[in-house]
């Protein structure tokens, strides 16, 4: 894997380690936790972003949205265990794939089924980006609405 890469899934490593001390903290109870009628709750939440990696890592390969659906739909996590066991398991796939990547794969360009083209590269910076959005959302639902700061170090 290229520097940047290796660099890149530091910042991975580092978001899911953050989201693995707060899902220690919950209890299965919080799961169920819905701040706005309408969204994601706090273990919808989490089950996505444990979603993120093998997702995403679909998306870059050209997926098609009906391949997209199938996957969504194979796989369910509700349980605490479940989610984390997913993120692990989806991280280390991701890492498999670009693990896999020439420097010439990883710089040559892919269109997802809605059509946005990027090279494998920038849908990584995407990825890690995705990661981020999702765990500042959870973060802000769980101080803001339900009063429980997880106290976790967001930033190395």
């Amino acid at each position: 894997m290229n520097i940047y890469c290796q660099n890149a899934f530091h910042q991975l490593e580092v978001v899911i380690a953050s989201l693995s001390e707060i899902i220690g903290q919950l209890s299965e109870e919080d799961l169920t936790f819905r701040p706005t009628q309408g969204k994601f709750s706090v273990g919808e939440t989490l089950a996505h972003l444990a979603m993120i990696p093998i997702a995403d890592g679909k998306v870059l390969e050209e997926s098609s949205e009906e391949d997209m659906i199938t996957l969504y739909s194979s796989i369910t996590l509700t349980t605490k265990s479940e989610i984390s066991e997913a993120l692990y398991e989806h991280f280390s796939l991701l890492k498999e794939q670009f693990d896999s990547y020439s420097e010439k794969e990883l710089f040559t360009q892919t269109t997802s089924w809605w059509g946005v083209t990027y090279t494998r590269f920038e849908w990584l910076l995407e990825i890690i980006a995705h990661m981020y959005h999702h765990r500042g959302q959870l973060h802000a639902m769980l101080v803001h609405t339900y009063n429980k700061d997880p106290e976790v170090l967001l930033f190395e």
